[in-house]
């Protein structure tokens, strides 16, 4: 998955003349945080350097994976034509480019983000997108309670692994409130990650929700641990990504795990590939969650039919009517 032009184009305004060597040692400072789940009072992205890191790194796989959680929720509600966004902990509004670019009706966006740097550089980013209403604010989640008119869809993006349990649960709280229609989480696809959106898939099926995707029912999870519920989305790394990694591989896979809930139920609910598919001569294996609540692996052979002809096409994380 590439970003869309303009967003690329102001990302590479906005860190031409950057010095490699810089963006390299902050790219690196800034993953040991994100990846130890650091939580010391201080934003992750609190200075300029930090923040073209960011940019450089870490926008173009958090686009990719919030576009992708985007477009399963999309799959599940072809009639949803948003107009209104509330980006909660929006960074530099990474999901505002990609629900923008998942829904084009979108055009009156509120993005909360308590760091100054990233509010900056979102406004920054956002100047090269077409016209449409956006406002930022400021709040602090671990200390704030949050009271905001409702909007159509909302998001939360790589932001509950920054908060305690107490103000993840608020937030969740907040954020259901606020939800107009669709309530969107995205979170990093790590054991850690999946058990926060267990937990968050728990509050939200209490407090009336119902879940689109990925999972096929509203059951209790049928995975255990030390397996975890995870998906995958390739991401094409740009010359300056390259070179703030220190790699030379032009792509990277971004783990993630999201959680789409609603206020009115789907209408069905398709099986969800939850692992690679296992590709065979006339067979194809896939692990599965089921609309019956269980998590299996299925042979499906040739003598399948079509179901064989789209298990043949299927990947990672895509619905299966089985």
């Amino acid at each position: 998955m590439e970003l869309p032009p303009a967003l690329r184009d102001a990302v590479d305004a906005a860190l031409e003349g950057a010095s490699t060597a810089v963006l390299a040692e902050a790219s690196a400072m800034l993953s040991q945080r994100y990846r130890s789940e650091l939580r010391d009072g201080r934003f992750h992205v609190s200075e300029d350097d930090a923040a073209r890191a960011y940019l450089a790194a870490r926008l173009p796989a958090t686009f990719a994976a919030v576009r992708a959680a985007m477009d399963a929720a999309e799959a599940q509600l072809q009639t949803f034509r948003p107009g209104s966004l509330l980006d909660l902990g929006a960074g530099p509004g990474t999901a505002m480019w990609a629900a923008r670019d998942t829904w084009p009706t979108i055009d009156d966006t509120l993005m909360i983000e308590g760091s100054p740097t990233m509010r900056r550089w979102g406004e920054t980013l956002a100047a090269s997108a077409a016209p449409f209403r956006r406002e930022w604010r400021a709040a602090d989640f671990s200390k704030e309670a949050l009271a905001i008119e409702p909007r159509d869809l909302v998001t939360i993006a790589y932001v509950l692994d920054e908060l305690e349990s107490s103000a993840r649960a608020a937030l969740i709280d907040a954020a259901w409130r606020a939800t107009g229609t669709l309530l969107l989480i995205v979170e990093p696809g790590t054991p850690a990650g999946w058990q926060r959106i267990l937990d968050s898939r728990a509050q939200l099926l209490d407090l009336g929700a119902h879940i689109a995707a990925p999972c096929a029912h509203e059951a209790p999870c049928p995975i255990a641990a030390p397996d975890w519920c995870h998906f995958s989305r390739r991401v094409a790394r740009t010359k300056i990504h390259l070179r703030s990694k220190g790699a030379v591989v032009p792509f990277e896979d971004e783990k993630f795990i999201y959680l789409a809930a609603t206020r009115e139920p789907v209408a069905e609910h398709p099986a969800r590939v939850l692992a690679p598919p296992r590709a065979g001569s006339g067979k194809v294996s896939l692990k599965l969650c089921l609309a019956s609540g269980a998590a299996e692996t299925r042979l499906i052979t040739k003598r399948d039919g079509d179901l064989f002809k789209a298990a043949r096409r299927i990947d990672w994380g895509d619905a299966l009517e089985v």
